[in-house]
């Protein structure tokens, strides 16, 4: 065994490089400044209540001004926010106002909270929504689409009877939105996935979250939520990155490949999987595999070898197809131990395009715990090797950029299990520790999973609503 600490991967702006995303926009401006194709007006489609949509419109104007960082003496964890402008960071500007907005009466949301059924409910919402929504996408210049969701609405959806869930987790993340022997009905998850044909990204707001100087227990300091706010929209608007990964000029050309399986939305067919295909700079392609089986020991899905075969051929041809050439190097992340059948489907379709390199990836939660003698938990990037295929990594952690530990709970490691593999463990834990980074919707950079199994996570969640003669947007803009 061997423990090593990994150094923090940087990342790459218009003028330099930094670790940090908030700290390198501000300083060193976003990452596709200098493309001369790049949008520096960005314009927002609003779809909320009158209330909903004053509040946003003093939120954004405070985003552009600036917001001054939480008081602490952990400065770079709560960085202020310097302004959404075209002076510097993000060197682009909001273009909204009464022209970009569809109001809805706050009389019909009254009604729909009345009725009994939350399913009901949360299906006329959708599609109150879903009518303005419609109109900004095909009467109205927009790049995104901002939906305020009013509090009380937010209550009446995600609320059961006599069961309480944390506001704080809305934006549909949670599972437990479903009755028993019922369709799961996820707000979000379904508006989301009703608009994915019209092509243009959505971003959901709470009107609580866009209170300011409040200090609501449980939500982020104006600043951070700025950040993220600004970030997201940007990247969804623009269809351009903010920041990638430094770029390693001697190591080949690496495609990227997350692969997921998520349940139907009755929760009783088999799982379906699904990839997405990143380019070493975050760019990422999503794809919708087939229906596939359930281990019988463990319940866990797994793919046939003509399942990996064309799952794999589909990624790559969509790589082709985006870069104009094959990749020279294959790297597969997956949650799950990779099956022998599964290998040589994937083998043999590496093999057919004539790549050489490949690296197949097992990332999943560790127990092992590693006790540090100082106040806070292994630093961020500790890597025990346990083999020369199998180690501990701490993707979360202390970090002594921010000089502390950034978390409310003692951090677990991740678990790496490399099986096919013509790259070290230890570059392979380093690309994993990097990828972490590589999410647009969180400027804080101490994510858990890549951006690969990240990305598939959220992708399945909305790709479940998608019918299946539609064919699913490919950005990931889409499903964040």
């Amino acid at each position: 065994m061997q423990i090593k600490i990994l150094d923090e991967p940087k990342l790459e702006f218009a003028n330099g490089t930094h670790i940090c995303p908030k700290a390198g926009i501000e300083t060193l401006g976003v990452y596709d400044k200098n493309d001369e194709f790049r949008q520096s007006e960005l314009r927002l489609g609003i779809v909320g209540r009158g209330e909903g949509v004053d509040l946003l419109d003093l939120w954004i104007a405070k985003c552009q001004e600036g917001i001054e960082g939480k008081e602490s003496k952990y400065s770079n964890l709560f960085r202020g926010f310097g302004g959404f402008t075209q002076h510097h960071g993000f060197y682009a500007k909001f273009l909204y106002g009464p022209t970009l907005t569809r109001t809805i009466q706050k009389s019909e949301l009254n009604k729909t909270l009345k009725i009994e059924s939350r399913e009901q409910r949360v299906r006329v919402c959708v599609d109150l929504y879903f009518d303005q929504i419609r109109f900004l996408a095909e009467h109205r210049p927009v790049d995104v689409i901002i939906c305020v969701i009013p509090n009380d609405m937010f209550d009446a959806l995600t609320k059961e009877k006599g069961k309480e869930e944390d506001p704080e987790s809305y934006d549909g993340d949670s599972d437990d939105d479903k009755a028993n022997g019922s369709l799961e009905h996820n707000f979000r998850r379904f508006l989301k996935a009703k608009t994915m044909h019209l092509g243009k990204p959505l971003q959901l707001v709470l009107e609580k979250s866009l209170s300011i100087d409040t200090g609501n227990k449980g939500q982020q300091d104006d600043a951070t939520r700025a950040w993220n706010f600004c970030t997201a929209l940007y990247y969804k608007g623009n269809k351009t990155i903010p920041w990638r990964l430094v770029e390693e000029t001697h190591k080949p050309k690496t495609c990227y490949v997350g692969i997921g399986f998520y349940k139907s939305r009755d929760n009783e067919t088999v799982s379906t999987s699904l990839a997405q295909v990143f380019d070493e700079f975050g760019h990422g392609v999503i794809l919708r595999g087939s229906p596939v089986q359930l281990d019988k020991s463990d319940r866990r899905p797994y793919m046939n070898e003509g399942q990996a075969f064309e799952l794999l051929m589909n990624a790559l041809n969509e790589y082709d197809h985006a870069l104009m050439q094959m990749p020279a190097r294959i790297v597969i992340h997956k949650s799950s131990n990779f099956r022998e059948e599964e290998i040589r489907g994937f083998i043999r379709a590496i093999e057919s395009k004539g790549i050489r390199m490949k690296d197949f990836i097992t990332i999943m939660e560790s127990k092992v715990r590693l006790y540090s003698y100082e106040q806070y938990p292994p630093v961020r990037g500790t890597l025990l090797s346990l083999s020369e295929s199998k180690a501990i990594l701490y993707t979360k952690g202390a970090v002594n950029f921010y000089k502390t530990y950034p978390g409310m709970y003692v951090p677990s490691p991740l678990e790496i299990r490399a099986f096919e593999h013509d790259s070290s463990l230890e570059d392979l834990c380093e690309e994993v520790l990097g990828l972490t980074k590589m999410n647009w919707n969180n400027t804080q950079f101490d994510g858990r999973y890549p951006i690969t199994l990240e990305c598939s996570r959220k992708v399945g969640e909305i790709m479940k609503y998608v019918e299946e003669n539609e064919k699913p947007q490919v950005s990931y803009s889409f499903y964040m």
